[in-house]
């Protein structure tokens, strides 16, 4: 018989997983701050790839044992079972349908993954720099097990887009520029003393991604040309299950999301009419685009964000949550050249030795209208993913570093986000009717994502109601000019959103989806306790229970 004394809780063995796990995955080290990874890259190939698999399983086995342990049974525990529990049954499901021999992706391709990582390396010493040289050395290897893995993805008839193929060609020809590469640019702020190393290592990189590029260019894409850029209802229900942590009703979601595009172009008009009488909401959004306020120059618009966020700190401190001074600290930062359209955020590290971070794109641009800007920090800042991640790392020790850090679901994540910004327009931060359409637009361009992402991949019909070819099928081209006819941004934008849906399947939905969990919750915690229901302390306390499936999130959130 087992001693059960020596079996450790959920948390224990959650905890043991993120231990292994890094070990593994060097890239996640590094996010989190761990200094052992500073100067490695995971392996992307088939064999690499099963070792995390392998990982997986033996932890869910451990799971099972631990789950039977008296102590299993508290709160904490319990949420942190069922968080591991479904967030590594989703992977594997995706691991075993071996979706990653055809990861091609324009956000988190191991390519992408590889460069970016870069960004959040330390780089304070020469110690830091010496760690940068070793990890500018493994560049090669970590790019030709990912070949390696899209190699046998060919071979078994595994293919990747060929809109997402072409994309990531261009994202990585991009990288390697004309006189000098994304990594040499990068070691350019490098130490006079490693100047050497630094410059050989970073044209090494840069070497093994050109031969990357040209392998997708010249073999991958034309062997993926006839393939179909989208994936079907089996591998979408998959895909959304790994984004949202939940089993969706596919055709009740694409029916909210129409009910959604509704409501909000109702409100569009309203606001529209305020800005420009007479004009629709594109008309009126087009309008501010040339005479709305703005903000002219790179880093001015850098540090017009950083007081936006800061601002929002000073006023909803106190008031509506209760931060910790190392939550409040978050950076406005400027997205490195060949990014995405879409602005992102990444979390600080453990200690908080690197806070939280925003990043915009700036696409080429220099003049930035302010319409576009606000209520997106407010999801990519404050109140939005800085305010849960940060806090998510604040409260770890009473959670599990695995709670805390990677195992956050995107759909709550994606979803508290867009709960921050209907917040901010709850409590009046968005009066101005340039700023309230903006907020609106954004609304409007998730609510279409739910239409076009379930729509395309699933190729349903266009209900007879709407405006837009009612009764016909949905296709590629179909949702770029939908979402084209109903934004206020840019046609490059638009593009880049369209090939991110295609390659990334149903993470997309999950904003919507996910802030209609979080409205329900607090909607049902406002209810179960009526005149005592205090919105700043279920906040703080929904904040700190960790990320969860849109399921157990709804759960648990109704009994905060």
């Amino acid at each position: 018989m087992s001693d059960t004394a020596s079996i450790p809780l959920p948390r224990q063995v959650a905890d043991g997983y993120l231990d292994e796990l890094i070990d593994l995955d060097p890239i996640t080290g590094t996010y989190l701050g761990v200094p052992q990874s500073a100067d490695r890259l995971p392996d992307f190939s088939p064999a690499g790839q099963e070792e995390r698999a392998v990982l997986a399983r033996r932890t869910l086995a451990r799971l099972d044992e631990a789950e039977e342990q008296p102590g299993a049974k508290s709160d904490a525990e319990r949420r942190c079972g069922r968080l591991l529990r479904e967030r590594l049954t989703a992977e594997l499901a995706v691991h075993d349908a071996e979706e990653g021999l055809r990861a091609v992706s324009i956000l988190a391709s191991p390519a992408h993954l590889v460069r970016t990582v870069f960004t959040v390396t330390a780089t304070a010493t020469a110690e830091d720099w010496a760690a940068v040289v070793r990890r500018l050395h493994a560049v090669p290897a970590a790019l030709e097990s990912y070949r390696a893995a899209l190699q046998e993805g060919l071979d078994r008839k595994l293919y990747a887009g060929p809109r997402a193929t072409a994309t990531m060609v261009a994202h990585m020809t991009e990288w390697i520029g004309t006189d000098r590469n994304w990594f040499e640019e990068f070691a350019a702020d490098g130490p006079e003393s490693l100047r050497g190393e630094l410059t050989d290592a970073a044209r090494a990189a840069g070497g093994a991604l050109a031969a990357l590029r040209d392998w997708m260019r010249d073999v991958y894409a034309p062997a993926v040309t006839d393939a179909p850029d989208i994936v079907g209802r089996e591998r979408y229900a998959r895909w959304s299950r790994y984004y949202n942590g939940t089993d969706l009703d596919l055709d009740e979601a694409y029916a909210y999301g129409w009910a959604e595009y509704h409501r909000i172009l109702a409100e569009m008009r309203t606001e529209a009419g305020k800005i420009l009488p007479g004009a629709g909401p594109w008309e009126a959004l087009a309008h501010l685009d040339v005479h709305g306020r703005h903000i002219e120059g790179v880093e001015e618009v850098r540090e017009w964000l950083q007081g936006l966020m800061d601002q929002a700190i000073e006023e909803l401190d106190g008031t509506h949550f209760e931060l910790a001074e190392r939550v409040r600290r978050v950076e406005s930062r400027i997205a490195p050249p060949g990014s995405a359209a879409a602005p992102y955020y990444t979390g600080p590290s453990e200690d908080f030795s690197r806070p939280g971070q925003t990043w915009l794109p700036t696409m080429g641009e220099t003049r930035f209208p302010v319409y576009d800007l606000v209520s997106t920090w407010y999801h990519e800042g404050v109140p939005g993913h800085h305010l849960q991640i940060a806090q998510w790392a604040h409260v770890a020790d009473q959670l599990s570093r695995y709670q805390a850090t990677i195992g956050g679901v995107s759909a709550n994540c994606e979803g508290w986000a867009l709960y921050a910004e209907r917040l901010m327009d709850e409590l009046g931060f968005l009066t101005d009717a340039e700023q309230r359409l903006g907020y609106l637009d954004a609304q409007m361009m998730r609510a279409c994502r739910v239409i076009v992402d379930i729509g395309m991949h699933l190729e349903l019909e266009i209900p007879a109601d709407s405006p837009f070819h009612p009764g016909e099928r949905w296709t590629p081209e179909l949702a770029q000019e939908f979402f084209g006819n109903h934004s206020g941004r840019p046609a490059d934008f638009v593009e880049s959103e369209l090939t991110r849906y295609l390659s990334t399947p149903a993470q997309a939905i999950g904003y919507k989806l996910g802030e209609r969990a979080w409205l329900l919750g607090r909607d049902r915690a406002r209810a179960a306790r009526g005149e005592a229901f205090d919105a700043k302390a279920w906040h703080m306390a929904a904040l700190s229970q960790g990320s969860l499936g849109l399921d157990d999130l709804v759960d648990e959130l109704s009994q905060l």
